[in-house]
């Protein structure tokens, strides 16, 4: 099969897979929009495209996210999330609730959002998805997230208006790592034209992503890459950010965003593993999983403490000490390898 006849294929597949929540959404007033904690480029741009979306479509669209999310990342805060609901809205009961980019009802821990009468819309590209909706749109062969949703947009009739676009380019160019990820098919470079089309502009985002970096964030990466270690019998680069590390620096974790990346390119490593200790929270320390060249599924390893994820990028907390978690990485990854 060509390269077209493959991309035209994916898109009727979508279509098809979309139908029920594009019917949904016709029929509906009222929505919810939400995405997992710790959310990234892709949740924060699929949550706010759809708001969009919604109200262009004529629709009543309010959007939550935990206090505690806040203050993003630095990367994200360019996004206008000024209007994000921090508690539920008094009629909730009335809307419909769509999770973006969330595998697990869990990774958003807000009980009320899991009451049983609450009707679900479950759009999604994580393989390991729970199909946790009463519609569930998860399109595992999807590079983001903000691809379903940019296909939704088109069976809807909704306009590409510069900030839909712009809010979808931030979800694709980060969860294919900037065209760079084995998820980056055909249809992600003809949807990246058509959002460039709709109005993106592509440097100002690129430089809001990856070129502002705070000095704090600079010294954190220096401690970070100074205590990477190879665990050669496991081809597993890790590193460990403390406590300490924050103080020291003067940068606060939501600096870590991206440090990862940097593990990733170390010869020899199979998987990599940022370990960085939490301010607050019901555990101890985070860890983020990067596969470098697809051997292992990090999203298994992350699902036997709780977590989850792709198979190439996933994450999990844990109370674990950082000797005994090593432990636990090595022995995981030796198993796949």
């Amino acid at each position: 099969m060509s390269e077209a006849s493959s991309v035209l294929t994916r898109e009727a597949g979508r279509s098809e897979l979309l139908k029920p929540v594009a019917d949904e959404i016709r029929a509906g007033e009222r929505f919810l929009l939400t995405t997992h904690e710790n959310p990234d480029g892709d949740a924060l741009g699929s949550l706010l495209a759809m708001h969009h979306l919604l109200r262009q479509a004529g629709k009543d669209s309010v959007m939550f996210l935990a206090a505690k999310e806040f203050p993003l990342p630095v990367e994200y805060r360019f996004l206008p999330l000024e209007e994000v609901f921090h508690e539920p809205p008094a009629d909730l009961a009335d809307r419909v609730v769509v999770f973006l980019d969330c595998g697990n009802i869990d990774r958003m821990p807000a009980e009320w959002l899991q009451r049983d009468h609450t009707r679900i819309l479950n759009i999604d590209h994580h393989h390991d998805n729970t199909q946790f909706g009463d519609v569930n749109a998860v399109d595992t062969d999807a590079s983001s997230t903000a691809e379903i949703v940019f296909e939704l947009a088109k069976q809807l009739g909704v306009e590409l208006t510069p900030e839909i676009a712009s809010a979808l380019y931030v979800g694709l160019v980060t969860d294919t790592g900037r065209f760079s990820y084995e998820n980056t098919h055909p249809g992600a470079h003809l949807m990246a034209a058509a959002l460039i089309e709709a109005g993106v502009d592509v440097n100002d985002i690129y430089r809001r992503l990856y070129e502002r970096v705070p000095i704090e964030k600079l010294r954190l990466i220096s401690r970070a890459l100074d205590k990477v270690v190879r665990v050669d019998e496991c081809a597993l680069a890790i590193t460990y950010i403390t406590v300490d590390d924050y103080e020291a620096t003067g940068a606060s974790e939501v600096l870590t965003e991206g440090i990862i990346d940097y593990l990733r390119a170390l010869e020899g490593a199979s998987v990599a593993a940022l370990v960085r200790d939490k301010a607050d929270g019901p555990t101890a320390r985070k860890v983020s999983l990067r596969s470098v060249n697809g051997r292992v599924d990090v999203s298994k390893i992350a699902r036997e403490k709780g977590g989850g994820g792709h198979e190439r990028a996933a994450g999990f907390s844990t109370d674990l000490e950082y000797p005994a978690l090593v432990e636990f990485l090595c022995a995981e990854v030796k198993a796949q390898l």
